[in-house]
C-alpha cells in the first residue's frame, strides 16, 4: 500500500536525528555520516510512498544509511590509499537490523546529537544553523533563506562547522558534570536563538518554519530532561510567546501592540500548558532566566484586558530577570514595565541610562520605546520625534510603515 507523500516527509523529519544519531554513535565519522544519511532519506523519499512503509522505518534507514557511510569511508579510504584499514571495516547489517527496535532509545542520541551540534569550538551562527540541519532536517536552502544569505555561504558554514567536529576528536556521548551543564545552557541558547528568528525577524517574511522548529526541538529537550527547570522554562517561554502569533500583526504585516490585539485570537491551549509548564519548573526552586521570562509572558497570557495586566508584578519579575542578565533589550522592557507601574517619567528615566549602550546604538528599540512613553507623558511634539527616528532605524518595511503611521497620528502640529 502507497503512502501519502506529506506522511512520509512528517516521518522522515521525525527520524532523521535518530538515524543520524544511531550512525555516529556506532561509526563516528559525523561529517561523512550525516551526507550518508541525507542520502538515505532521500532514497525513502522516492521509495516509500511508492512501496509503502517498511515494517521497521527507522532500522530501515540506519541500514541504508551505515551502507552508504561504509561506501563512503572505503571510497574515501581508497583516495589516501588505505584500501587495508578500509577493508578491515566490516558492516555489521545484521546487527543493525536486529537490533533496530532498540533503537527507539535513539531519542537520547538526539539529544546528543543538539549537544554535538551546540559544540563550544563553534560560533553561536554555526552552532544554529547545524542544529537546524542536522536535527531539524531542514535542507541547506531553506536554512540559508531564513537567515537571508546565500546558499553557497551558508553550506561553506555548515561544512566548516562538521570539520571542526571532525577535528575535534568529540566522542559521541552525553557530556558529564560542568562541561553538561554548560553545554545544555548552549543547546538552550540555541533553541532560543532560532524561536527569536522566527518570531521577531527583522526580515519582514514568514517565519513560522522557525519558530515551530525551535518548538520541536525544545519539547525532545524536554521530554528528555524533565527535571531540568531552564529546560522546562524555555519551552514554557516559547509556548506563551506564540500563542499571541495570530493576534500579533495586521493582514499587510503591520505590529499591532499587545496592548490592541485581539485577544480571543491568542490561543488558549498553549498558553495552558505553557503556563502549567512553568509553575511546575517554578516550584522546584531558584528559577533561571527563561523561567523567569515565561512567568512574565504567562502574565501577560492570562491577563483578561491590557488593563487587567498585573504591571507591579512584572515590573518586579523584570527586576529579577536585570540581575542575571545586562542584556538590553531586558533592561528596555523593564522600563516599559517600571512606566505602566509606576509612571511614564519613571521609565524615561531607566531609559536615559541606556542612551550610551553601544548594543542599541542602530537598533529601532530605543527610540520606539522612548516615543511610546513620552506620548503617554502627554509630550506630543517629543514623541513624534522619537517614533521617526525608531522608523530611520527599523529595518523590516512594515514596522517602518507602524511607526511612520504613530507618528503621523500625532500630527504636524503636536
Amino acid at each position: 500500500m502507497t503512502t501519502p507523500r506529506g506522511e512520509t516527509e512528517d516521518l522522515l523529519r521525525r527520524l532523521a536525528p535518530q538515524v543520524l544519531g544511531a550512525v555516529v554513535r556506532s561509526y563516528g565519522h559525523f561529517d561523512t555520516a550525516e551526507d550518508a544519511v541525507q542520502e538515505a532519506l532521500l532514497a525513502a523519499a522516492v521509495r516509500w510512498p511508492q512501496d509503502g512503509l517498511p515494517d521497521n522505518p527507522l532500522g530501515w534507514l540506519v541500514t541504508v544509511a551505515a551502507r552508504r557511510l561504509t561506501d563512503l569511508l572505503r571510497s574515501e579510504q581508497a583516495r589516501r590509499e588505505r584500501e587495508d584499514a578500509a577493508g578491515r571495516r566490516a558492516l555489521p547489517e545484521w546487527r543493525l537490523a536486529a537490533d533496530a527496535d532498540a533503537l527507539t532509545a535513539g531519542a537520547d542520541d538526539t539529544l546528543i546529537l543538539l549537544f554535538m551540534c551546540c559544540h563550544p569550538a563553534l560560533s553561536p551562527a554555526s552552532q544554529i544553523a547545524l542544529t537546524l540541519r542536522a536535527v531539524g532536517g531542514l535542507t541547506t536552502a531553506q536554512i540559508a533563506r531564513a537567515f537571508l544569505v546565500p546558499e553557497a555561504t551558508m553550506t561553506r558554514r555548515i561544512t566548516r562547522a562538521k570539520h571542526r567536529i571532525r577535528d575535534s576528536g568529540l566522542p559521541f556521548g552525553m557530556p558529564a558534570g560542568p562541561d553538561r551543564d554548560a553545554r545544555l545552557h548552549a543547546v538552550l541558547h540555541v533553541l532560543y536563538l532560532v524561536f527569536t528568528e522566527g518570531y521577531a525577524g527583522e526580515a519582514g517574511l514568514r517565519r513560522e518554519d522557525l519558530t515551530a522548529e525551535a518548538i520541536r526541538l525544545a519539547r525532545i529537550v524536554h521530554r528528555l530532561l524533565p527535571d531540568d527547570g531552564e529546560t522546562a522554562g524555555l519551552l514554557a517561554l516559547m509556548l506563551l510567546t506564540d500563542a499571541r502569533r495570530a493576534a500579533r500583526t495586521a493582514p499587510d504585516g503591520t505590529p499591532i501592540p499587545m496592548a490592541e490585539q485581539d485577544r480571543a485570537r491568542w490561543d488558549a491551549a498553549r498558553i495552558a500548558e505553557g503556563v502549567a509548564l512553568v509553575e511546575a519548573a517554578l516550584s522546584r526552586g531558584a528559577p533561571g532566566p527563561y523561567q523567569v521570562q515565561a512567568a512574565i509572558a504567562a502574565l501577560h497570557d492570562e491577563a483578561p484586558s491590557a488593563e487587567a495586566t498585573d504591571w507591579p508584578q512584572i515590573a518586579a519579575l523584570y527586576e529579577v530577570l536585570t540581575g542575571m542578565s545586562d542584556n538590553p533589550v531586558t533592561l528596555l522592557n523593564h522600563a516599559v514595565a517600571v512606566a505602566m507601574s509606576q509612571g511614564p517619567r519613571a521609565g524615561l528615566e531607566l531609559l536615559d541610562g541606556l542612551e550610551g549602550d553601544e548594543r542599541l546604538a542602530r537598533d529601532h528599540r530605543l527610540p520606539a520605546v522612548r516615543a511610546h512613553l513620552l506620548e503617554m507623558a502627554g509630550q506630543r511634539a517629543a514623541a513624534r520625534e522619537a517614533y521617526l527616528a525608531a522608523a530611520r532605524r527599523a529595518a523590516a518595511l512594515p514596522r517602518r510603515r507602524y511607526l511612520n503611521a504613530r507618528a503621523a497620528r500625532l500630527g504636524d502640529d503636536a
